[in-house]
């Protein structure tokens, strides 16, 4: 898979709405994460993948920086 180009996410970076996505991103994989509790054994599977991606988006966006920066917004 193609890494995002650093420019890019620094340009993104600059822009709240950018930010409120990246917080739904982070809000979906915490959802993902509670459903495990009770997913079958089939569906663990479905739901780390789930994990898994939003995960490579969160770390792609240096997001604990980036909602801190906008953290009166989100």
């Amino acid at each position: 898979m193609r890494m995002p180009e650093g420019n890019d996410i620094v340009f993104l970076s600059k822009h709240e709405h950018f930010a409120r996505f990246i917080k739904d991103i982070k809000d979906r994989r915490e959802s993902s994460i509670s459903r495990l509790r009770s997913a079958s054994p089939e569906e663990v599977m479905q739901i780390s993948g789930e994990i898994l991606a939003y995960d490579d988006i969160l770390q792609d966006s240096d997001y604990e920086n980036l909602l801190k920066k906008w953290s009166q917004y989100v």
